[in-house]
């Protein structure tokens, strides 16, 4: 395929795989056919935010307290990434098109926030807590780069498991 594919190409697979923004376009051209992809992330961002939204309403950080619930967030988040990147881009499996705009970019990116993120570091420096801020930053980062692992490596554990490949 030649020319560059539409920006949603990255997140729903390779720009020369048949699919909402390959070959398969049909007549209609690559830009037709990136409507389902923009509504699969569009109704997954909306479900992720919602599903945030709702963590910070059921466990509120107190006022002058630690960001724990979006620190978890965006770990527990993270985690799921890992989790379905190994479980339906790896090892030749095959899944929806959709499935990964609507749940990596939608709702996962939805869910996950790092603006709220920034928000806090920048309050919690505002506050005058500098080495707060420096742990909250750093150990968000580190403790998502650990969470995209650790969940990625436990479904490819498990699916060797299943399928009885040795460790």
């Amino acid at each position: 395929m030649t020319g560059s594919p539409g920006p949603a190409a990255g997140a729903a697979g390779r720009s020369d795989q048949a699919g909402p923004s390959g070959p398969a376009a049909g007549p209609a051209g690559p830009v037709a056919a990136e409507w389902p992809v923009l509504a699969a992330v569009s109704v997954g961002g909306a479900l992720g935010a919602l599903a945030r939204y709702g963590a910070l309403l059921a466990w509120p950080a107190p006022d002058g307290g630690f960001p724990w619930t979006v620190f978890g967030i965006n770990v527990l988040g993270c985690a799921l990434i890992g989790v379905l990147m190994a479980r339906v881009a790896e090892g030749g499996r095959r899944a929806h098109p959709l499935a990964r705009p609507f749940l990596g970019v939608g709702v996962l990116g939805g869910f996950t926030s790092f603006s709220t993120y920034a928000m806090d570091v920048d309050d919690l420096l505002g506050r005058g807590e500098a080495v707060t801020a420096a742990v909250y930053a750093a150990g968000t980062v580190a403790g998502a780069l650990v969470a995209v692992w650790a969940g990625a490596g436990a479904v490819r554990w498990a699916l060797r498991r299943r399928t009885g490949e040795e460790t």
